[in-house]
């Protein structure tokens, strides 16, 4: 099937999301970010602060405007009698001077409003504003609304109840529910109340009783309702209560365009949001999955070696994840190389004991005379032996590894080692007579401690006391100097024979090498200085040989006094 352009587009771009969506830590970033930031929206949405201000605001404009319309409508909204009544007998009682009439205060008492003055008048007041406003008698009936307020060729108009059988849409319900639950609060629910019920409403009540009041309420639909009230009176007498309130929607009109306008700057924020959280993700997410994946391939993949992404240049954690992966990697093959080279080489010693053991075990019937079978049996004696010497430095170098990880470094003495090991040297010498000494050089306080394992450095130490003792001539002498060199301690172990071949300093480090003419072939695994190195390795060390250099002699070529092995440490 062939896809449109712009559809192939959609496609690449959809497949693009998916593979970024695909990883849990994108999700992560993404939703995290999105998480912060509708958070932040929804308490900047709940805008209590800048409600609780608006109502407020609106309450005290609306007193003002209550106060002005009130005091209009007492001056010039009284009924005025045309009758006066006059007790005859009190002109009668009257002294010079004194004159009896109806006085102010009683007149306006007994003055109620008059709607049809109060009507033109609040009419104009009330025009150029969006509020309603109510007018109610001393006893509470209601004497003006301004929703039924019209003048001269006005067409009369009423708000008739919604029907009965029609109910809001789900759009409806779910704005009206939510607008609800934003504005409630702890606000109690408006309820229109009958024309002779006015004394029903808190603030009209105190305005009857001289006092000014306001009330905020919401209606069922979710709206704020902002009412005040205040007394109509003239020379401290109440004719009356004047009862101004907001309409349905004035006050969340102003709210929800506030609303609308951090909505947008949301929505904008939230798609910068998305795009920088998903470039974030990109920067790590990918790099993540492509190390696992290599790491994935090189648990299935033995014989090869698969290459490890580099991301070392990056200065941060997935450079310094690469690099400790990749160097992983490498000693990981290297290990499993040296197994494999091990394991070869180990095939290639026992074969010739093996092969030497064979042929004698298969000619012994052969044997003619008495001579010949003991030669055999010689031959058989030496090749067991050597196989027991082999499989026995196979064993131990096998275990090397696994034993020093296992076990936790401890501080070793290296003053009371080399002591011990100096004396049971000299105690068990070899047929030569070689004799060992040990020597210290630094401070009487230097400390000689390395961490480690005592019996392992101690193996090491022996080893090259054996080899130096074997390599010794009659009567020589094998001397041992530990010195400290800042923060390592160095061994160093001379001896007084022959020296070691220029090309076998680095040879004889490694396994089943061996290099002694003066002794017979068999005798030794060439296991010993692998070991050795091993051990020193494993113990953060290196350990190196070289010749001892003497004087130039006639050809100008400076002489060797014998072989040095160098052991170097890092101290406690």
């Amino acid at each position: 099937m062939v896809w449109p352009r712009p559809m192939r587009w959609l496609r690449r771009a959809g497949q693009f999301f998916f593979s970024l969506s695909f990883s849990s830590l994108t999700r992560r970033i993404v939703s995290l970010n999105l998480a912060g930031l509708i958070a932040l929206v929804a308490s900047i949405l709940y805008l209590s602060q800048f409600r609780a201000g608006l109502i407020d605001a609106r309450a005290q404009s609306l007193l003002v405007q209550a106060e002005i319309i009130a005091g209009a409508i007492a001056a010039s909204a009284t009924v005025e009698t045309n009758s006066i009544t006059v007790d005859p007998e009190r002109l009668l009682d009257l002294k010079p001077g004194e004159s009896y009439g109806p006085s102010d205060e009683y007149a306006v008492l007994n003055f109620p409003i008059n709607p049809e003055r109060v009507a033109p008048v609040l009419r104009r007041l009330i025009s150029p504003t969006k509020t309603r406003a109510r007018i109610y008698d001393r006893d509470g009936v209601l004497i003006l609304d301004s929703r039924s307020l019209y003048g001269r060729g006005d067409v009369m108009r009423f708000d008739l109840p919604p029907p009965t059988n029609e109910k809001p849409g789900f759009a409806e319900r779910t704005m009206i529910a939510i607008r609800t639950w934003l504005n409630r609060g702890d606000l109690p629910l408006y309820h229109e109340l009958g024309p002779e019920n006015g004394n029903g409403y808190q603030e009209v009540g105190q305005a009857l009783k001289g006092q000014k009041g306001s009330m905020v309420r919401i209606t069922d639909r979710g709206e704020v309702i902002v009412s005040v009230s205040v007394p109509v009176q003239r020379f401290r007498a109440v004719h009356g209560a004047l009862m101004l309130s907001t309409q349905g929607d004035d006050i969340d009109q102003m709210v929800t365009a506030e609303r609308l306008a951090i909505l947008k700057v949301g929505g904008v924020a939230a798609a910068v949001m998305m795009v920088l959280s998903l470039l974030l993700a990109s920067t790590i997410a990918g790099p993540v999955r492509r190390l696992a994946d290599s790491a994935e391939r090189v648990r299935r993949r033995i014989k090869t070696r698969v290459k490890i992404p580099d991301f070392t240049g990056r200065r941060d954690e997935i450079g310094h994840l690469s690099g400790a992966l990749r160097e992983m990697t490498e000693a990981l093959y290297n290990r499993i190389e040296a197994i494999e080279r091990f394991a070869a080489d180990v095939s290639h010693e026992l074969k010739n004991p093996l092969t030497s053991l064979r042929s004698a075990v298969e000619t012994l019937p052969l044997a003619k005379n008495e001579r010949s079978r003991a030669r055999l049996l010689e031959v058989i004696e030496h090749d067991v032996k050597r196989l027991d010497r082999l499989i026995s430095d196979i064993s131990d170098a096998s275990r090397l590894d696994a034993e020093l990880q296992r076990q936790d470094a401890a501080p070793v003495n290296l003053r009371r080692l080399l002591t011990t090991l100096t004396s049971v040297a000299n105690e068990t010498r070899l047929g030569d007579n070689v004799a060992v000494e040990v020597r210290f050089e630094g401070a009487a306080g230097d400390s000689f401690q390395v961490p480690g394992h005592d019996s392992r450095l101690g193996q090491v130490i022996a080893n090259l006391l054996s080899n130096a003792q074997s390599f010794s001539s009659a009567g020589g002498k094998v001397r041992i100097v530990c010195r400290r060199r800042k923060n390592q301690i160095e061994i160093v172990v001379d001896d007084d024979g022959p020296g070691i071949r220029p090309d076998a300093l680095e040879k004889i480090f490694e396994r089943f090498y061996t290099d002694r003419p003066h002794q017979g072939f068999g005798q030794n695994s060439g296991l010993g200085l692998s070991i050795s190195k091993q051990i020193i390795e494993a113990h953060g060390g290196k350990i190196w040989a070289e010749n001892r250099p003497g004087p130039v002699d006639a050809e100008g070529e400076p002489t060797v006094l014998g072989a040095r092995f160098v052991v170097r440490l890092p101290a406690s």
